[in-house]
């Protein structure tokens, strides 16, 4: 990308995000993120020449072996039966490069020595590893200025210009000295995705190296042997050089991880918001209680000197008295009804002699209420009419006589009545003196029972100093948890966001733009080289930007390539590495690295796919586009049809490889 180019990216995230170019600079600095992708460089990776030196223990052919390897252009065949070391090879040749093996091999315990000498990147460079037990002891990568140079060299010889590149003491430091040295000399960048939302994860040069080791045709990846984390996707874009594909990727892994951290910290403060608020809320009913508690306690005035038993039994006294009196009030208050009852009548009787003879008459006579015989009320009507007509009330007779001493009986009805007016008055002032004998009792009753209540208030002052002391420390607990304020914006986080998201947006798009030339020449080689490759039904195939790949056979619907046979889909993944290399070369982009290892193709194959077929096209591709490939296979004359002598290495039948 060249420097107005670069310019113009950071103006045109800077128009988007709506900052200045200064700040978006700023932001992809402070998270070690490229504003500048500059093509990459070669990344050609060619074999020369392998030494296995060892002591083979058993009995098939024991004893020391010290066997060297020699690798032409094109395509190379390992030949030899069944076990007898040709995957090794391809093991052996991954350890040295990748820097541990793909798979355990059981023949490690045999081996003291293992050189492999190749070209990184146009450099030339010598593998020496030293193994007891199964591990390295130790491990020097040499460089020279020609290949031909680091042959007979296993230590840095300063005056044939071979100098050491790293040394290593065991595996692990073998292992990590390696892929750092591998990711910078085919100028590689850790692949790096998002993880769970919260973090990352970082791939390095062993998940690149499984673009050149392919899988079996069973495995359903693509492109390398790691199917999560989009890891094809990443391969193939990176292998085609896609305009800012590692800076995009980086920039929305950063993008995402800072906004799931953004949305973890909004999360973690509403959760603690709410639970203040539930804290405060209880607090707060506890205190209105604890205060509602304490207006009780405070509410009685102070108590008498008097104890709490002589009160209770003053009261339990003065309750008795009060029913006492209450029992004599009401037998007054009988006493008096019947007085006035009788005060009554006599004043009836004294004005009825007075005003009728026959009511004299019968004065000193009963006064019958009901008949004797059937006790039937004597009605009013009997009254009048005895009064009225000199009629009996009881048997309505006529009354007869001689009113001879009229006044004698007027003043004896007045003497009656004098007397029971006397009786009367008597009467109310007895009712009058237990009422206001009821009336103090009941007073003093009251008295008692409120100074009983000062007395248990006095008793419940510990009670009334811990309620004091519950208000007291829950308006302090309320003090030391205010309301929380609500969570500040981070300005620097929130305008780093606004950038990460607009650079991401910018470069997808610039991404796609770039994406959508490259991926229809890739579609055209892959269904061209399957065709070529054996797969006479393959229509089309349409792949994108994940690694996906829809496979369009014989009239029928697109299939995805996890669903084709094992013998296509390593057809399919040899035409995928293949076509990468032409279309980078048409487009003058770096690809890659251009070296295929195959194990054992053949036993992918199933009867309508000629393996034949494959590899005949496979030497010609090889040949023609700077393609190294190394298979494996046990058939002898397969090997001798398809290539040259100088490209097949073979031990005789039964024997081994190495």
């Amino acid at each position: 990308m060249a420097e107005d180019d670069d310019v113009l990216l950071e103006s045109r995230i800077a128009a988007q995000a709506g900052v200045a170019v200064e700040n978006v600079r700023s932001v992809f600095a402070g998270y070690g993120l490229p504003l500048v992708s500059p093509p990459a460089r070669s990344r050609t990776l060619r074999l020369h020449r392998l030494r296995i030196a060892g002591v083979r223990a058993g009995t098939v052919h024991p004893g020391p072996f010290d066997t060297e390897m020699r690798f032409s252009e094109g395509l190379t065949g390992l030949v030899a039966s069944n076990l007898r070391g040709k995957t090794s090879v391809l093991e052996l040749v991954t350890w040295c490069l990748r820097g541990s093996p793909r798979e355990p091999t059981g023949v490690r315990h045999w081996l003291r020595e293992l050189d492999l000498d190749v070209v990184v990147a146009g450099k030339p460079m010598g593998f020496r590893l030293d193994l007891a037990d199964e591990e390295i002891s130790s491990a020097v990568v040499l460089s020279g200025s020609a290949i031909t140079a680091l042959e007979s060299v296993r230590t840095p010889d300063r005056a044939r210009e071979i100098v050491p590149v790293l040394r290593a003491s065991g595996s692990d430091s073998y292992s990590e000295q390696v892929q750092a040295l591998m990711m910078d000399r085919l100028d590689l960048h850790p692949l790096v995705n998002s993880f769970q939302q919260t973090g990352t994860q970082t791939h390095g040069w062993p998940v690149y190296f499984g673009a050149v080791y392919l899988p079996a045709g069973r495995d359903k990846a693509l492109l390398g042997d790691v199917v999560t984390g989009g890891l094809p996707g990443r391969l193939l874009q990176v292998f085609l050089d896609l305009p800012a594909a590692a800076a995009l990727t980086r920039v929305k892994t950063a993008s995402d991880v800072l906004t799931a951290k953004r949305k973890a910290r909004l999360a973690a403060d509403k959760t603690a918001r709410d639970q203040r608020t539930g804290e405060r809320k209880k607090i707060t009913d506890d205190l209105a209680k604890a205060k509602e508690q304490l207006a009780l306690l405070t509410s009685a005035e102070p108590g008498e000197q008097e104890t709490l038993t002589e009160l209770a039994a003053r009261a339990v006294q003065l309750a008795r008295g009060i029913a006492d009196a209450q029992d004599s009030w009401e037998e007054l208050m009988q006493a008096h009804r019947r007085a006035r009852v009788q005060r009554q009548h006599d004043a009836k009787l004294a004005n009825d002699v007075t005003e009728s003879a026959t009511a004299r008459l019968l004065f000193h006579g009963l006064d019958p209420k009901a008949c004797p015989r059937c006790d039937q009320p004597i009605a009013g009507d009997r009254r009048r009419q005895e009064r009225d007509s000199h009629a009996c009330a009881v048997c309505a007779r006529p009354v007869h006589g001689d009113d001879d001493t009229p006044q004698e009986v007027l003043d004896e009805a007045r003497q009656r009545l004098e007397e029971s007016t006397a009786d009367e008055k008597t009467a109310k002032k007895a009712l009058e003196a237990a009422e206001a004998r009821l009336a103090r009792l009941t007073a003093e009753l009251d008295l008692a029972q409120a100074q009983l209540r000062r007395a248990e208030f006095a008793v419940q002052v510990p009670a009334r100093a811990k309620a004091q002391e519950d208000v007291l420390r829950l308006e302090g607990a309320l003090s030391v948890f205010p309301e929380l304020p609500p969570l500040p914006d981070d300005p620097i986080e929130a305008e780093a966001l606004k950038v990460l998201k607009a650079g991401t947006k910018i470069l997808e798009d610039d991404h796609q733009t770039a994406a959508e030339s490259l991926f229809a020449d890739i579609n055209r080689e892959i269904a061209d080289l399957g065709r070529r490759f054996g797969i006479d039904s393959l229509e089309s195939v349409k792949i994108n930007r994940a690694a996906h790949l829809d496979v369009t056979k014989g009239g029928d619907r697109p299939k995805p390539f996890g669903e084709q046979s094992p013998g296509e889909r390593l057809r399919l993944r040899i035409a995928v590495v293949i076509a990468l290399l032409r279309v980078g070369a048409a487009h003058n982009v770096s690809t890659h690295p251009g070296l295929l290892l195959i194990d054992s193709p053949k036993a992918e194959e199933v009867q309508d796919l000629d393996i034949r077929r494959l590899l005949c096209e496979l030497s010609e591709l090889a040949a023609h586009n700077h393609l190294q490939v190394l298979i494996t296979t046990r058939d002898f004359d397969l090997a001798h049809d398809v290539l040259p002598k100088q490209n097949i290495i073979e031990a005789p039948e039964g024997k081994p490889l190495w």
